[in-house]
């Protein structure tokens, strides 16, 4: 019993002494787990920071390609609208120097004309005409191809002698009237010619028909001038 007693009381001791240690090494194995990260964990971190990495400096590298591009794209827009400018206005240019070249040379044939007489009758002149000469010579001609008789020329003669004296460049200043007939402006008398400035026959042309759908003649023109002081 002795021996028992002493056996069952060494194994309850060295039962005692296992648990201990058992406890103690299961308390440093539980410490080393909280106080210590897992290598796989810090190996997947790691591994993703460098893709975050890549990523970034890949789109920021595509943000560079892409204001590369639109600096590009805007510098080719802006030379273009400069050269389609600078056509534009070489074609404006072209266009305004060439006007103006046109406007000097109109402006230099109308000096010319005006200056070197005025424009020659060709037409027939009748014999009942030859005692006139000049301006009066061509009004008597074509008065009486406008179908009025022999006549009718002194009225004529009269009336354009006190306006103008028959002279083609005869010009009122205050009014504006020109020319043989003294058109009311002197422009009118394009209708019968664009030479109307410096050609007797135009103007003769135009104010014969003026006469003729006021006044029905010559005469009746003289008549109304006389009693009006204008016709």
């Amino acid at each position: 019993m002795l021996v028992n007693g002493l056996w069952s009381r060494v194994g309850v001791r060295a039962l005692s002494v296992a648990v201990l240690a058992a406890g103690l090494i299961a308390g440093v194995y539980l410490g080393q787990d909280q106080g210590a990260e897992p290598i796989g964990d810090t190996v997947a971190s790691a591994a993703q920071a460098d893709l975050d990495m890549q990523l970034l400096k890949q789109h920021e590298a595509q943000h560079a390609v892409a204001r590369a591009w639109k600096r590009e794209a805007e510098g080719n827009a802006a030379a273009k609208a400069a050269a389609a400018a600078k056509a534009a206005a070489g074609k404006a240019h072209k266009l305004e120097t060439a006007v103006i070249a046109e406007k000097k040379a109109a402006e230099k044939r109308k000096k010319e004309q005006e200056s070197s007489g005025p424009v020659a009758y060709t037409g027939p002149i009748p014999t009942s005409c030859n005692e006139y000469s000049g301006s009066r010579e061509i009004g008597c001609a074509l008065m009486l191809d406008k179908g009025f008789p022999i006549a009718e020329f002194p009225c004529l003669d009269k009336l354009w002698k006190h306006e103008s004296g028959w002279n083609y460049k005869a010009e009122n200043k205050s009014s504006g009237a020109y020319g043989i007939p003294q058109a009311l402006p002197g422009r009118k008398m394009a209708s019968a010619g664009s030479d109307w400035k410096t050609n007797p026959a135009t103007q003769i042309k135009w104010g014969l028909g003026y006469v003729k759908g006021r006044y029905d003649s010559p005469c009746g023109a003289w008549s109304f001038f006389q009693n009006n002081g204008h016709y």
